[in-house]
Order: structure tokens, then sequence, then C-alpha cells
């Protein structure tokens, strides 16, 4: 959908997305006393984002950006003092280990062909899941559970965390868990922002939620429907021990994203890759 096709109401919120975005050299997020994502040092730092839109299948796209370039803290519950910024690799799971993470789904369209492809080479992903997309395909959340995936939450309707109250990211963030919850009778231990874009309200609620906050290492950059090839090719190249992989399995056309996986998994593979996930005792 086209800027002058957009209602009048969501012409404001998508020229913040957009002003947003032009902070591509956001790497990490602290947290400061209110709101607002900080450096570390406390110089303001703008989220990375693009245009939001509500996740329904065959609805407009919603973007996401990279938060990415250090050392992920040690890997532990979330329990006081609350972290002040997420994983973005996770070293710890062995020196062969590569974790893919798929954003913005269930969709009926894409989610069951990269499913099939992750059971066809036995990989294990992360799917940070929007519980307005998991409440209308519960089917789906039960099929990854069911094969070893991890599912994360993703808030609701993906909207742009820092602008919200407290209350407001609550209810994002709750009202996922619970679908999640319900659906596959326990809470989601993990939890990804929306566009990346994190700050110490979001941090202290998904503690308080039980779940530990999940960036990520490299960026495929799908969202952009750059071709298959190039999907291919930088998640190839970004290929490290470690390292935590973003695609998506809704927000758009993702047919790009399928058949990417089903070239760069095996690939991955044959080089001595393992796909798996992060579990917490």
């Amino acid at each position: 959908m086209k800027y002058d096709q957009l209602p009048v109401g969501r012409r404001p919120l998508l020229r913040l997305a957009l002003a947003l975005g032009a902070a591509t050299a956001v790497r990490v997020v602290a947290a400061d006393p209110a709101r607002t994502p900080v450096r570390p040092g406390g110089e303001p730092l703008a989220a990375a984002a693009g245009p939001p839109a509500r996740p329904r299948a065959g609805g407009a796209d919603y973007r996401l950006r990279p938060m990415t370039g250090h050392a992920a803290p040690r890997f532990r519950p979330a329990a006081p003092p609350v972290r002040t910024r997420p994983f973005e690799e996770l070293p710890e799971l062995g020196h062969d280990a590569m974790v893919l993470s798929f954003d913005d789904g269930p969709d009926p369209r894409y989610t069951p062909d990269i499913l099939a492809t992750l059971r066809r080479y036995g990989a294990r992903a992360m799917f940070f899941v929007c519980g307005g997309m998991a409440t209308d395909h519960r089917d789906l959340l039960r099929e990854m559970a069911d094969d070893g995936h991890v599912v994360g939450n993703h808030s609701w309707s993906h909207p742009l965390i820092p602008g919200l109250s407290r209350r407001a990211i609550r209810d994002e963030l709750g009202r996922t868990s619970d679908v999640i919850e319900r659906t596959l009778g326990a809470p989601p231990l993990w939890y990804r922002a929306p566009y990346g874009a994190w700050n110490r309200n979001s941090f202290e609620i998904g503690a308080a939620l039980g779940m530990e906050p999940m960036a990520w290492t490299v960026d495929s950059l799908d969202w952009t429907t750059p071709g298959t090839g190039t999907i291919v090719r930088r998640v190839e190249r970004g290929a490290a021990p470690g390292v935590v992989v973003l695609s998506h399995d809704a927000g758009g056309d993702r047919s790009q994203s399928v058949e990417a996986l089903r070239r760069y998994l095996p690939a991955l593979i044959a080089d001595g890759y393992r796909m798996t996930v992060p579990h917490r005792s």
C-alpha cells in the first residue's frame, strides 16, 4: 500500500516510522529512566523501523531492521537486575551451532512451507509470532512446538514499542503470551521487539512475564524482497558459530524467503553447521 493510499489516521505513524528508519547505525539499546531508547552513556537513540501495519495474512507489509554488532550478555534466566540489552548471538550453543529465526507469523501461505523444509533437514528454529496472527492460526503454533521449534513473543499488533505506555506494552506482550500459553500449555520464554525497538519498559515487562529479549546477528533483509539469490548470499556470508539469523514468514510476500531457506539450509548443513535453538533450565 502506497503512502497516498493510507488512511489519514495512519499517515503520522508512517512518517514517524520512516523517520526512525533513518537511524541505520543502531547496534544495541541500553535503558534510560523513561521510555526512550538510549545508547550506553545516555545519548538518545532513535528506534530503527519501517511502516507498521496490522498483522493479518494478506495485509500490508511491516518492516524490521537489525540491531547487531556487540557480544551477547551471559545466557541466564531473566531475573533482577533486568537486562538492558537483548541477546544478539548465542555462542554457548556450540562451535557448530547457528540459530534461524522467523518473525511476524504464523501465516498459512508461507509458514507451512518453512516448517516442511526445516522438518526435511531435521533443523530447529525460533518463531517470533504476533498474537493477532497466532490467535487465528493456532494449528501452526502447535505444529511449531511439535517439531521442536521455539515459539517466541513478537507482540500482538507489531507496534513501535517505545511510543507506548507501560500499560500498552504489557497488553501487547501479555495478550500474546496468553495465546501461546493457552495453545501450547506453557508461556513463551523469549520475545523480540517489533522493528528491533527496545526500551527499559519493554525489558522490565518482558522479564516480569518470564521472557528473555532476543535480537539477531544476521539480517537477511528478506522483507525488501531483494531476490532469492541475494537472501541466500546474505545468510551464507553471515554464517558463523552462535549467530542468530533474522528472516520472516509473514508480513508480506514471503515466497522468496521460503525458496531461499530451501537453498541455504542444506548448504549450511553441508558446511558443518547445526541449526538449533536455545533452551532454558
